[in-house]
């Protein structure tokens, strides 16, 4: 088949893809690379123009021009008459253009800090607990060592459910139900939501998060306390943080103290737990002989810590639930 045989059986195969024009874009490109393409049909008739005779080659190259400007203006024009037809439905897509940018969610900062903490307690061998959030009152205070005379046991501090039952007001409540169902040696954390009927300001909330934990066994020292508190907030917060402990009092525990962390945004000291050895009369409510066993317990406040963390100056903005608040984490 001689070179111009060849210019005509392409014009033809040109007319029969027109006849059945179609809309997808993928398909109309792939015809525009068949034909027009940099190894298309019309390349390959201008590789061959090599192969003719001196004499003919401006007649074919003539004809050859001929076809390729017929089947760029034939092809320009089924395209526009595409599109004209398609503007009442879908329309063409252009796979090319980004997507969608749909926006997605994030965790929460107050269980950031909470998965980071349970997490560096795993890590030095303590075990996670859950307990009630409503419990009886002989578990969230009679059996810590607070009496019914105790100021904390006031309708100023506790949301009672019943006459004998409460929102809990410290995750110490479970302490005692895992003493009562296990023997020691325990070595416990127990993170949850605690509640307490409080005046809300930026740095004290009626809801927060509170991680409680119990270490019981022979011989167990307040050295071992300081130096298992120490070692996880430095965890948190890095080498040079300050720290400071101040001696305190706590029903359920003796000695006790409150840990403070220097807040260099408000250049003062915020608390955020309190520990103490665990009390002998705690010990007897549950069973333990105090002679033998002993132990430490800690309760912190996963806001407090967040706060210091992630330099927040309210704790009332993890509760709003204010998106631009909570894209930040």
């Amino acid at each position: 088949m001689s070179l111009i045989d060849e210019i005509e059986a392409v014009r033809k195969d040109f007319r029969t893809a027109l006849d059945d024009f179609p809309t997808d874009p993928q398909k109309i490109d792939e015809i525009r690379i068949r034909f027009l393409g940099r190894k298309g049909m019309i390349a390959n008739l201008f590789s061959q123009m090599n192969t003719i005779a001196p004499e003919d080659r401006a007649k074919v190259g003539k004809l050859l021009n001929k076809l390729k400007q017929e089947i760029q203006s034939k092809f320009e024009l089924q395209l526009k008459n595409v599109d004209t037809s398609s503007k009442t439905d879908s329309g063409i897509l252009d796979y090319t253009l980004p997507g969608i940018d749909f926006p997605c969610g994030s965790i929460h900062p107050i269980e950031q800090t909470l998965t980071q903490v349970k997490d560096i307690f795993k890590s030095i061998g303590f075990s996670i607990a859950y307990g009630p959030e409503v419990d009886d009152e002989y578990h969230n205070f009679e059996a810590l060592n607070i009496p019914k005379h105790h100021p904390a046991r006031d309708m100023q501090d506790t949301f009672y459910v019943t006459d004998e039952s409460v929102l809990r007001t410290h995750t110490s409540n479970v302490q005692v139900h895992l003493m009562e169902n296990e023997q020691p040696p325990i070595r416990y954390i127990v993170p949850g939501r605690v509640y307490r009927n409080e005046a809300i300001s930026y740095k004290n909330f009626c809801l927060f998060h509170q991680v409680e934990g119990l270490y019981v066994d022979k011989n167990v020292t307040f050295s071992e306390l300081k130096g298992t508190l120490d070692y996880f907030i430095r965890r948190i917060f890095g080498d040079e943080i300050k720290i400071r402990f101040r001696p305190t009092y706590f029903p359920f525990t003796e000695p006790s103290a409150e840990v403070d962390i220097w807040n260099s945004e408000r250049k003062q000291w915020l608390e955020i737990l309190g520990c103490g050895m665990v009390n002998p009369i705690v010990f007897k409510n549950v069973g333990y002989d105090p002679k033998i066993w002993h132990g430490y317990a800690f309760g912190l406040g996963i806001e407090r810590i967040a706060m210091l963390k992630y330099k927040i100056q309210d704790i009332r903005h993890f509760y709003t639930n204010d998106v631009r608040f909570l894209e930040q984490f």
